[in-house]
């Protein structure tokens, strides 16, 4: 099974934050990796880190250190303290940027005590002692009830819809980066003169979101082996390191291709089959774009086009099956086109059910305006 890029990286940090955990924790991270990618456990440290900080701050442990704190710490954790802990972090500010806090959402509540939840189970029923039992057995974290996010599916679709390209939208948008964006720069500018060495690459990487529905994850792990051009599809590498091959609207190749037309001069790059596609230039050095640099790149297009309102790339990948689905209505082909294998996900994207229900309420609502008239 092959590696992504981001599954390395990760990886590597799991190694570095693992040794900053109690043993317990470290064993747990082993047993686990089998089964568990290295971005979920990355999470899972993160969330640990957090509870075990709490556990000092409210000195509900003795020690000083993460590392030291012992199982019966755990063991022994009353029940209105895990109860506090997750009003703690119902309660607290997260900042968003520099300027601007939130609340956590529901869904980051439940990843932090689902996180803890299988650390819990794992001490208390898959571990084993010199005597044969488990490191302990009461597990507090079972009393902790999971707050669900109660949304149907139409509340789901109607705010993805809301947050997407709506219509041709998307083709006005990247009409706006190829014609309009430069001309809102200053004159002399860093952002101009940026502009006009990337232009080709970041139009190519907008062009193939929106022209393939292919996750930020699948497009910064490109190689040059992974482009058809014969037959207008690219081979990605989906989430648990599964190989696809993803059709692509023949436009967004053709964009590609004028990218890649002048990669070579533009970034000092090579050429070989097993070369990543998408990069920059660090040092006079070709360099491999990171997901975040193209989170940042997507972010900053859609903000000038939309008025300060950005979107990421995964709103791009949902304005791709939204299209998909008006143009097709084949929602098993979304299915294989989005790597999805889940029908209920595939279905968020129907927007002619939605069209469907604004007529039916457009028409009921003639209806009674027509009743009112006669009655005048």
């Amino acid at each position: 099974m092959a590696d992504s890029r981001q599954h390395q990286t990760h990886q590597k940090k799991l190694e570095e934050m693992v040794k900053e955990m109690p043993s317990y924790v470290m064993e747990y991270v082993d047993d686990k990796l089998d089964t568990r990618s290295p971005s979920t456990l990355l999470n899972y440290l993160h969330d640990y880190k957090i509870f075990f900080g709490w556990l000092i701050a409210e000195r509900i442990t003795d020690c000083q250190n993460i590392k030291d704190i012992p199982l019966s710490d755990l063991e022994n954790l009353r029940l209105d303290d895990a109860k506090n802990f997750f009003k703690y972090l119902q309660r607290r500010e997260v900042h968003i940027n520099n300027k601007e806090t939130k609340k956590p959402e529901k869904v980051s509540i439940n990843r932090k005590i689902s996180a803890l939840r299988s650390l819990f189970k794992y001490l208390t029923t898959q571990t084993e002692n010199a005597d044969g039992e488990p490191y302990f057995y009461r597990n507090v974290m079972l009393k902790i009830e999971v707050n669900k996010v109660k949304e149907t599916l139409g509340a789901r679709a109607t705010k993805i819809s809301s947050k997407i390209f709506q219509n041709d939208e998307d083709v006005h948008f990247l009409n706006f980066v190829q014609n309009t964006y430069e001309n809102e720069l200053p004159e002399e500018s860093r952002m101009r003169f940026f502009f006009k060495r990337d232009r080709e690459r970041d139009f190519a990487i907008l062009s193939l979101f929106l022209g393939s529905g292919i996750r930020v994850n699948e497009l910064s792990n490109l190689r040059l082996k992974d482009l058809d051009f014969e037959e207008n599809r690219i081979s990605v590498l989906r989430k648990g390191g599964k190989k696809d091959i993803v059709a692509v609207v023949p436009e967004s190749m053709s964009d590609l291709k004028k990218f890649l037309d002048v990669r070579s001069q533009r970034y000092n790059a090579g050429n070989e089959d097993y070369d990543f596609v998408f990069i920059t230039k660090s040092k006079n050095e070709p360099t491999p774009l990171s997901n975040r640099a193209i989170e940042s790149l997507v972010k900053k297009y859609t903000k000038a086009y939309k008025s300060n309102k950005s979107m990421s790339p995964h709103k791009l990948r949902h304005t791709y099956a939204t299209n998909l689905m008006d143009e097709t209505g084949d929602i098993h082909l979304l299915m294989r086109q989005l790597g999805h294998t889940s029908t209920t996900t595939a279905a968020l994207y129907s927007n002619p059910e939605q069209e469907k229900a604004r007529q039916a309420a457009k028409l009921m609502g003639q209806r009674r305006q027509n009743v009112e008239n006669k009655q005048i």
